[in-house]
C-alpha cells in the first residue's frame, strides 16, 4: 500500500511539543544598550558574559528601527522603547509573537502606571523593587502568569504594603 505524499511544510518543520515555558528572558536596556534589568528563564545564555553579548547584539539590531518584532539568533524578540529605555521579551523562534507581545505590554503598562506615565531611566532606577515584583507577577520561571496590568498592580501593591501597611499612593490606580 502506497503512502500519500507528504506536504512540504510537514517535512520542513519538526513537531514541537506544547509547553507552558514560553518566555526565555525579559530585558530592559538603557539608550546605550547597558543592562538595567535582565531576567533569564533558561540556560540559552548561561554566563553573564554570554548574556551581555546577546544584549548588545539585540540592542544593535533594534535600537534604530520602529519595528516591534525581530528574529535573532534563533529567537523571537518583541520590543518597544520609551524615552531612554528599551524593553524586550524573548521567546523561542516557534513561540507565538502575540503572547510575547502581551507580556511586553503588560510589563510596560504596569510600569507606566507605577511610575505615573514617566517611564524613563531615572524613575525606573528609583522604583526597581516595583519592577522586580511586577516581572515576578507576570512571568515565573518562563511561564506566563498574568497579562492584565491592573491585576499586576493590585498584586504588587499587596506585596509591597504587607498585611499591616497601606500601599504607597503611586501604586494605587486612580490615586491623587
Amino acid at each position: 500500500m502506497e503512502q500519500p505524499p507528504r506536504r512540504l511544510w510537514e517535512l520542513c518543520l519538526p513537531l514541537q511539543e506544547p509547553s507552558l515555558y514560553t518566555v526565555k528572558a525579559i530585558l530592559i536596556l538603557d539608550n546605550d544598550g547597558d543592562r538595567l534589568f535582565a531576567k533569564y528563564y533558561d540556560d540559552t545564555y548561561p554566563t553573564v558574559k554570554e548574556q551581555k553579548a546577546f544584549e548588545k547584539n539585540i540592542f544593535n539590531k533594534t535600537h534604530r528601527t520602529d519595528s516591534e518584532i525581530a528574529l535573532l539568533e534563533g529567537l523571537t524578540v518583541v520590543y518597544k522603547s520609551s524615552i531612554d529605555l528599551y524593553f524586550y521579551v524573548i521567546g523561542s523562534s516557534y513561540e507565538n509573537e502575540l503572547m510575547l507581545m502581551a507580556v511586553l505590554n503588560c510589563l510596560f503598562d504596569s510600569l507606566s502606571q507605577m511610575l505615573r506615565k514617566n517611564v524613563e531611566k531615572r524613575a525606573l532606577l528609583e522604583n526597581m523593587e516595583g519592577l522586580f515584583l511586577a516581572a515576578d507577577e507576570i512571568v515565573d520561571g518562563g511561564v506566563i502568569l498574568e497579562s492584565d496590568p491592573q491585576q499586576v498592580l493590585h498584586r504588587v501593591a499587596v506585596r509591597v504594603s504587607g498585611p499591616h501597611l497601606s500601599p504607597p499612593l503611586h501604586m494605587c490606580p486612580g490615586s491623587f
